[in-house]
């Protein structure tokens, strides 16, 4: 039996266990800005005892464990980032294999799982096979074996025994939690078995839904009071977890939890294990909200307390107008790198984008040399319909503007000018929309305001031009944008051109933003009352504002033809989706979002279109086409299955529904 199955049980660890032998991982990590926790690793340390004789070599295995930290800035490591329906590319696939997205085009199987977690296979939680969360969790079982002993690392301070401890408590929290939103019902590895322990004592079983989220609350409860608020030497220790972290993403696990996949859900009512206990609670029950509710509440307390807060542009010596600082303030929220950027609850720096930035970014001049800007991240056209009218309220409920006939061709005039290019002629629904549609999304005709601007300002700024016979058009073998629609909020405003390739200013990827958690408790609020109270409001309007819009009560109140949808529970909570979903797009949240919320059957099966890319003419690209057609199977595809070697190993796992 493979030791990846045999070295884990909650219930039946036993005191001396037989120490493991473990050749530690040896992981490369370059990073432009290196942090000193990320740059060492352990060497091939020929016995545990090694790893914790000395201070040094210990701090080493913390570095281990988070090492497993899921690079979710990469866009082929990120889960949810393709796996949905918000991203789409070409299917030549140059260069950028993407097995989230071959899920979204349903081809996940339970043979060989694509971005298997359980394991590590197939990009699941690492750049290569073995990668596994539950490898992490042993890692982290060990660390924890080791230096709770306080006859161990005599060098080491009672002070930074509980900070380590704290932080891999924490590390173990999240690969769990992580398996949880993938799998739902795990089995829980409190500490590793010994090599001697039986066949049967290491054939685990998956405990119920419920059980393993209260299990790892209870870590994070355990991990919050020894974890430091802020970090304070930036030069070493930028991206260590810290208290508002461990907050954040306790909020995160009860969001999940309180949330119609796994509260009430009657589609698992059968779903149990070999000896018949049941892995899913299918009764409904509204105090998962309230603790929902009260974590996200913590959540933002300690963030702010900590100084966290919604991120503003600085400004620039460059002469530019408000509209395109309005611009530069909602990328910012994710560009901005962490080390200034006060939003960024937590941001990952083992976690860098420059292949994001890179497959999201469109050529905007003829002297880019192509592979530098390779254009393939598209979002389809529903997801340039989800943004708001400029009024701050959904296209179709809009009273005042007249989005009927949105594919209909319309020329930009002199006032439009910093969102699209004077004299321009675009599709009327790339007009009179909210200031996160131009910051978020690239289309053809739409201005790009970047540092190199040839004008040093934004008026005579770059402007992006797609159909084929132009720059960014359709005109390269796999490295052409699928829809006509492009990412431009993941790329820093910092991005250069240059006639020998692209520079990009990397960033560490955003775990949590402060527009996140405000997000989180206005929902988990709004589910725990009979009507929406003024602190349901507050928070959605706080991110409102900084978006540029109106409050929530103005704007349905003055321009939509449900002026009181607001005013009842079922209307904020539709008005709440769809805020969360524009506010946190192309961040790897709406794939999770849509699935706890029950609606991927609803929105996954819709078809995916975009423009004619491929035409020279605008009367002729601007036509819509089906690019495809999801088939999302309801209930299987809401779980992930485990592997079917898996389930041979060890009998006494049972798999997911439908797989």
């Amino acid at each position: 039996m493979k030791i990846n199955n045999i070295l884990f049980r909650k219930d039946t660890a036993k005191p001396g266990l037989a120490k493991l032998m473990l050749a530690i991982l040896a992981i490369v990590i370059s990073i432009s800005s290196c942090k000193k926790y990320l740059d060492i690793v352990p060497d091939n340390v020929a016995t545990i005892d090694n790893a914790f004789t000395l201070r040094n070599e210990a701090e080493k295995y913390l570095f281990t464990c988070y090492s497993f930290l899921p690079k979710d800035g990469d866009p082929l490591l990120n889960a949810g980032f393709m796996a949905s329906d918000e991203i789409w590319t070409s299917l030549d696939e140059r260069e950028f294999i993407s097995y989230g997205w071959r899920m979204a085009r349903g081809s996940q199987g339970a043979e060989n799982p694509y971005l298997d977690a359980w394991n590590g296979r197939y990009q699941g939680g690492g750049n290569g096979d073995n990668f596994g969360m539950f490898k992490a969790i042993r890692n982290c079982n060990i660390f924890l074996e080791n230096v709770q002993d306080v006859s161990k690392i005599p060098d080491l301070s009672l002070d930074e025994r509980q900070r380590w401890i704290a932080e891999v408590k924490f590390l173990k929290a999240y690969y769990n939690f992580y398996l949880l939103r993938m799998y739902g019902p795990i089995p829980i590895i409190d500490v590793n078995l010994g090599i001697s322990a039986t066949e049967e004592d290491v054939r685990v079983k998956r405990m119920p839904f419920d059980e393993c989220v209260n299990y790892v609350v209870g870590l994070l409860d355990q991990a919050i009071p020894n974890l430091p608020q802020i970090i304070t030497d930036k030069s070493t220790e930028l991206g260590r977890i810290t208290k508002p972290i461990a907050l954040a993403i306790k909020a995160k696990l009860l969001l999940t939890a309180a949330s119609p996949l796994f509260n009430g859900n009657t589609d698992y009512s059968n779903f149990r294990d070999k000896d018949g206990v049941v892995l899913f609670n299918t009764t409904y029950d509204a105090n998962k909200w309230k603790r929902a509710s009260d974590a996200a509440k913590a959540a933002i307390e300690g963030a702010e307390a900590a100084g966290f807060k919604l991120y503003q542009f600085p400004g620039t010596t460059f002469k530019l107008s408000d509209t395109t600082l309005r611009q530069l303030t909602i990328k910012g929220a994710v560009t901005e790198r962490f080390n200034v950027n006060l939003e960024h609850v937590w941001a990952n720096p083992n976690s860098r984008t420059f292949n994001m930035q890179r497959a999201a970014m469109p050529r905007l001049a003829a002297t880019v040399v192509v592979g530098s800007a390779r254009q393939q991240l598209a979002p389809p056209l529903k997801i340039a319909e989800m943004f708001y009218s400029r009024n701050g309220v959904p296209i179709n409920e809009d009273k005042t503007l007249d989005f009927t006939n949105k594919y209909t061709l319309r020329t930009a005039v002199k006032s439009e000018r910093f969102y699209v290019k004077e004299g321009y002629t675009t599709a009327r629904i790339n007009f009179d929309r909210e200031p996160r549609f131009y910051a978020d999304l690239g289309f053809d005709g739409g201005v790009w305001y970047k540092y190199d601007s040839p004008t040093n300002s934004d008026e005579g700024t770059f402007v992006l031009e797609g159909k084929s016979n132009q720059v960014a058009g359709a005109n390269n073998f796999g490295w052409y944008n699928e829809t006509g629609y492009f990412i431009k909020k993941l790329v820093d405003w910092n991005m250069i051109n240059g006639t020998n390739g692209a520079s990009y200013r990397d960033y560490p990827w955003p775990q949590v933003r402060m527009a996140d958690l405000y997000l989180m408790y206005a929902e988990a609020l709004n589910e725990t009352l009979a009507s929406p109270s003024a602190d349901v409001y507050d928070y959605i309007n706080k991110i409102r504002t900084r978006a540029g819009l109106q409050t929530v009560q103005t704007s349905w109140t003055t321009y939509s033809n449900n002026p009181g949808k607001y005013t009842s529970k079922d209307g904020m909570r539709e008005i709440i989706q769809q805020e969360r979903l524009i506010e946190m797009a192309f961040e790897g949240s709406r794939y999770w979002d849509i699935k706890r919320w029950k609606r991927a059957a609803e929105m996954f099966n819709q078809s995916i279109t975009g423009w004619s890319v491929y035409q020279p003419t605008a009367s002729e690209y601007y036509r819509v086409r089906t690019i495809f057609n999801q088939n999302f199977v309801a209930p299987r595809d809401y779980l992930w299955p485990l592997r079917t070697y898996d389930l041979t190993v060890n009998p006494k796992l049972v798999q997911n529904p439908g797989w």
